[in-house]
């Protein structure tokens, strides 16, 4: 995977590799302050805006085989190894569990990735980011592989939650953060992070979880990569989910990349963009 996409913003426009694009945006040294979370999401979209269809065999919704790709999975990993810590659900650890999902952070198993090691390493991080769950049920295990390496999965969630199911969430990953008396607000998620020692956050969830992070004004980056394909269907899944914001939240555009090498000749755009 070495060919290039074209930048074209900022200008000038130029050719750049798509391998180490997302490193240099160096999201760790573009956090404002030591003392100030820097949360950040991403998300592959078809051009009329999907970004889940319904499993073909199973309940609930996939990312589309006929969206996601390789080159925006390189991407979305040079993303996650940037982090202190992935924000995932509680759905994830379930399909985990059951083998219906991959482990998020795939650079420790292919090969095509030892750059990205070789990247936490080179800066003394850890070996991996480690995972926060957001869950009110508390109703999934911990699958041990997700804490090898010394990583920690902490289970962010509120203070009414099941007593007996905190301790064997405690018992199983050994950290579970409070954030809030019966509701987890974006703003509550993200202090309970950074009480937790976290600064650099990648929010990996769905819709539901990044529209607390937008109404709380938590969001700072937003990436996006949009595939030239149309999918249709129902039910409509978009990128976030919910009431409507009031107000709307503006961004402004960080970065706009066009692919041309994306699989079966569909083009594809790799955006980002900051709140204002």
């Amino acid at each position: 995977m070495t060919s290039s996409v074209l930048r074209l913003y900022p200008q000038p426009s130029l050719e750049e590799p798509l391998e180490g694009l997302y490193l240099g945006h160096d999201l760790r040294a573009a956090a404002p302050t030591e003392h100030k979370a820097y949360v950040y999401s991403n998300y592959v979209t078809s051009l009329d805006g999907r970004i889940a269809v319904p499993h073909p065999s199973k309940p609930g919704l996939v990312v589309p085989d006929n969206v996601a790709n390789a080159r925006d999975w390189r991407l979305f990993q040079e993303l996650a190894v940037q982090a202190d810590v992935l924000i995932t659900s509680g759905r994830y650890l379930r399909d985990y569990a059951e083998g219906r999902a991959q482990e998020i952070l795939t650079v420790y198993n292919e090969p095509r990735f030892a750059d990205l090691v070789s990247w936490r390493k080179q800066r003394g991080l850890s070996a991996r980011p480690d995972m926060a769950v957001i869950s009110g049920s508390l109703d999934f295990p911990i699958p041990s592989a997700l804490t090898q390496d010394g990583r920690r999965v902490s289970v962010v969630t509120t203070r009414s939650a099941d007593p007996e199911r905190v301790k064997v969430i405690q018992d199983q990953a050994g950290s579970v953060l409070f954030a809030g008396d019966t509701t987890v607000t974006g703003e509550s998620l993200v202090e309970a992070l950074m009480s937790a020692g976290y600064r650099i956050i990648y929010n990996t969830s769905g819709p539901k979880v990044l529209r607390l992070l937008l109404a709380s004004g938590m969001l700072q980056r937003l990436y996006l990569t949009t595939t030239s394909r149309i999918l249709g269907g129902s039910p409509f899944s978009s990128i976030v989910e919910g009431d409507l914001l009031q107000p709307a939240l503006d961004f402004k555009l960080n970065s706009l990349y066009y692919d041309a090498h994306a699989p079966d000749g569909a083009s594809q755009l790799f955006s980002s963009y900051d709140s204002v």
